[in-house]
């Protein structure tokens, strides 16, 4: 195991995207532990769904602010593609942690609005690359995502396997990051950790993934679509275990080092954050409603077969996703393993408390 090499009480910590659904679970997080900790929350507050959710994560955030005293939360409105923005907020702040979650997210939602995804997730992430060369961090970890796999067969997927062929543009954007991070590694020294994500779920998460969209049609009665006939499977991880895979990666920045040529050896690494065990969607989906009846979402007697309709597959889909985080485990002696059932159990619960008992 990788001893860690920063301590994070006393820190600065930037994150990025921070009223997302990792970003405000990560803040919140930090700012419940350790002492002395200044968390900068960061984020355009974009309308690509429900600002209020948005705004209730935030909510959250400062209600954990205020019962640890001891640490400190700011919350800075601004967008990753504004530059003099986000330049300002390293100059200003001099955050020694920062960790970039600020993205345009969704596979599907690429396919119309290529240009969202330019702006904020190269653009942006340029942006953040460039502040922190001029305003030097102790480590900058930033979300990749498993999309980068595209369609490669081999599974279980491992950050050593070859990723050339995305399947999306968000795909190609992800792999973008990596590779400009390694640039600015070598050149600039800026010690990077980019983190391969696996679909994260959760309670407050985002609607547009689909066991937050499969909730909110069948409450209302509506039809579901399983794609691919139901013959998907997906690495599903909870957002708790995603949380404690980027607290673990955070504290152990890599090591600066000067090659033969007097350049920086490049500063990086790479995991794979998922939960190893690939779920049927058709299994998920029953684990889904089970938990949903049981949280009192919908009546215990709902048709759930006549609610529910196979077609194939559509574009940027892949069949599978599995991720290989045995090099996550090795440094830093954690493996996420929260049971589906368990984290579907709490998203019912939350989804009928935010939704239902107002």
């Amino acid at each position: 195991m990788i001893a860690p090499n920063i301590r994070l009480d006393g820190q600065t910590i930037l994150v990025t995207g921070a009223a997302g659904f990792i970003g405000a679970n990560l803040a919140e997080g930090l700012l419940a532990s350790g002492n002395g900790i200044t968390v900068i929350g960061f984020d355009n507050l974009n309308d690509y769904y429900d600002v209020r959710l948005k705004e209730a994560r935030l909510a959250r955030i400062e209600g954990a602010a205020k019962r640890n005293p001891g640490n400190r939360w700011v919350f800075i409105r601004g967008d990753l593609s504004d530059g003099d923005a986000v330049d300002a907020l390293l100059r200003d702040h001099r955050p020694a942690l920062v960790v970039n979650l600020a993205a345009q997210a969704g596979v599907r939602y690429s396919i119309d609005h290529p240009d969202a995804y330019l702006s904020s997730n190269v653009i942006g992430f340029y942006n953040i690359l460039e502040a922190c060369r001029h305003y030097p961090v102790l480590h900058l970890v930033y979300a990749s995502s498993s999309s980068v796999y595209g369609s490669n067969k081999k599974v279980p997927y491992s950050t050593d396997d070859m990723v050339d062929d995305p399947v999306s543009l968000y795909a190609a954007t992800k792999k973008s990051n990596e590779l400009f991070a390694h640039a600015y590694a070598k050149l600039y020294d800026v010690p990077t950790t980019g983190l391969r994500f696996f679909t994260v779920y959760g309670p407050a998460g985002r609607p547009d993934m689909a066991y937050f969209g499969f909730t909110d049609k069948l409450r209302r009665g509506e039809t579901i679509k399983i794609f691919n006939y139901g013959n998907c499977k997906r690495d599903f991880t909870y957002v708790d275990d995603m949380v404690e895979g980027i607290r673990r990666v955070l504290v152990r920045a890599p090591e600066k080092k000067k090659g033969e040529d007097g350049l920086p050896i490049p500063p990086v690494r790479l995991y794979n954050i998922g939960n190893s065990n690939p779920e049927n969607l058709l299994d998920f989906v029953s684990v889904l409603q089970e938990e949903l009846i049981r949280a009192g979402v919908l009546p215990a007697d709902y048709d759930f077969d006549a609610h529910k309709q196979l077609v194939p597959m559509q574009p940027g889909d892949v069949p599978i996703t599995f991720s290989d985080t045995s090099p996550l485990e090795r440094d830093t002696g954690f493996r996420p393993a929260t049971p589906l059932r368990e984290g579907l159990r709490r998203f019912a619960e939350w989804y009928r408390g935010y939704y239902l008992d107002k």
